[in-house]
């Protein structure tokens, strides 16, 4: 085992440190958590709306009243899922220019980098042909003016344009800093008041920003396509390839390799999961059953925790003969309930711990492939809302899945399966450290 710890940090921890602590990717991380509140709550009321599809007995009281007014609240989802690239374009763009304000010493302005990267960014969503030698917007049955139209708006300002916000933000930023340093850029008198100063400071960068993406656009409508179509094409092929049940084994197991040797690999990995995961749950909304959703590590997978630790948590808490276990157990009872186990992981501990390291990598996977299944032979509904990560067991996927009580089922079925797979290891590991405080007392 210790073998395998120091594979892991050679080959694991060190290049996913170095690529932990990458600017870009850092402003990646603070847009995925920024986006979870509005999520969040447009889910809750996407969720409420569908009730009826699963409890029908409720149709005909939905039809006489919440229906009445459902496209005035509706309008929460919308102003949420429906403009999440949006949310992403600012968040990234403003938390990249400010990481590059900071430990650069550069005198840039993290709003007008947000506001450059959003400017970037609509000059890439309408769409343009190359007809005739002449360059023209599309107008299709859903498209006016380039403009291609929506159930929730224009399309590309919701997760169909996520990836492209990641990078028109990143991009813009990039230029913006360039002419910063160079200089590129108009300085006004002390006396000029800030707020003035500032937009002349940004007029020079908002030129390059313009003409780089005009540019870039420009080649590929003559090329027949546009940036928002050739993004798609690599982005696509990792979607493709997380959404496999494959995929997802490779995801979990990087996640719980970085953990066992102390690094939160959750934050890490998901970071560049979770705009995937946003797409996934637009198209489930949209009727499609892609498992891999939303929510779905937290509803199905890791309960208790990264690790699925919530049955190992309530073993040691009530069944354990070690002293130090069960006092440890007991204080983490309350915090496992609700996906959190930072407590067990460096208490317990299950880092660098030869003893419990192969069922914290297997329980998850093992609980992932039950839910992967589940979901692909439509044994339960898809997850269509996404839900508070903290959310117990049977609670949270029961919510996902718009009132499917399956879905509660199997995610407490997941828990189970978890538990009994820790128990051997875990009874082991118990009887060690029993027999060491025995030898102590004795002593």
């Amino acid at each position: 085992m210790n073998g395998i710890f120091q594979l892991l940090e050679k080959y694991l921890m060190g290049p996913m440190a170095k690529i932990a602590a990458f600017k870009s990717v850092r402003a990646i991380m603070a847009a995925g958590i920024a986006s979870i509140t509005f999520t969040i709550v447009g889910s809750l009321f996407l969720v409420f709306n569908v009730l009826p599809t699963t409890f029908t007995f409720l149709q005909d009281f939905f039809n006489d009243t919440f229906f009445r007014i459902s496209d005035l609240y509706l309008l929460v989802y919308k102003a949420s899922m429906g403009i999440l690239a949006i949310y992403f374009v600012i968040v990234i763009s403003y938390e990249y220019t400010k990481i590059h304000q900071q430990e650069d010493e550069l005198n840039v302005s993290p709003l007008n980098g947000a506001l450059l990267a959003v400017f970037a960014f609509f000059l890439c969503v309408p769409e343009l042909l190359f007809v005739d030698g002449k360059m023209q917007l599309l107008a299709a049955s859903k498209t006016l003016n380039g403009w291609t139209i929506g159930g929730n708006g224009p399309d590309r300002l919701g997760t169909v344009g996520i990836f492209t916000a990641i990078i028109m933000a990143l991009l813009s930023v990039k230029i913006y800093c360039f002419c910063v340093k160079r200089n590129f850029v108009i300085k006004m008198p002390e006396a000029v008041p800030e707020g003035v100063a500032r937009s002349f400071t940004a007029l020079i960068p908002a030129f390059a920003v313009a003409l780089v993406v005009l540019v870039i656009n420009g080649t590929f409508v003559l090329l027949g396509t546009d940036i928002f179509k050739v993004i798609a094409i690599p982005f696509a092929f990792v979607t493709d390839i997380a959404n496999s049940w494959l995929g997802l084994m490779v995801i979990l197991f990087l996640i719980h390799a970085l953990w066992i040797v102390g690094i939160h690999g959750a934050s890490l990995i998901m970071a560049f999961v979770k705009p995937i995961l946003l797409i996934n749950l637009q198209a489930n909304i949209n009727g499609e059953v892609v498992p891999y959703a939303g929510e779905f590590n937290n509803s199905f997978v890791l309960l208790g925790g990264s690790g699925a630790t919530l049955g190992l948590t309530l073993f040691i808490a009530f069944l354990a003969r070690s002293q130090q276990l069960r006092i440890l157990g007991k204080a983490s009872v309350a915090p496992g309930i609700f996906n959190i186990n930072e407590p067990i992981i460096f208490g317990l501990p299950i880092v660098y711990n030869p003893y419990l390291a192969i069922p914290f990598f297997f329980a998850p996977m093992v609980s992932a492939s039950l839910a992967y299944w589940a979901i692909k032979l439509e044994w339960i509904n898809p997850i269509i809302a996404y839900i508070p990560w903290p959310s117990p067991a049977g609670i949270g996927a029961f919510i996902g899945t718009a009132g499917d009580w399956r879905a509660s089922i199997l995610a407490l079925l997941c828990a189970v399966v978890a538990w009994l797979i820790y128990l051997p290891f875990i009874r082991m590991y118990d009887n060690k450290l029993y027999k060491e405080e025995q030898v102590a007392v004795q002593a």
